[in-house]
């Protein structure tokens, strides 16, 4: 079973890691069990990164929405999955 793997501290440090996993796996040198633990690997950053990116588009549709308002205050963003 692989072990927990630490998650990125931010957006480009995962998008970097998977792009390394990307490179490993497309070498092809890597043994079957390796290439699946690298592939889960992958998937999680990519859902993570999708998941970033849909809170990223939530906090701007917010910000145009208060556009039409400017003395409308601000609030901070709290994403759903928190």
């Amino acid at each position: 079973m692989p072990k927990k793997a630490v998650p990125p501290a931010n957006f480009e440090a995962a998008l970097g890691e998977l792009e390394q996993i990307v490179t490993r796996l497309e070498s092809g040198d890597l043994p079957l069990e390796e290439a699946l633990n690298e592939f889960e690997r992958g998937v999680q950053l990519a859902r993570q990164g999708q998941q970033t990116l849909q809170q990223a588009e939530q906090r701007v549709q917010i910000l145009l929405e208060n556009d039409n308002d400017p003395d409308a205050p601000l609030a901070p963003f709290t994403p759903d999955s928190e």
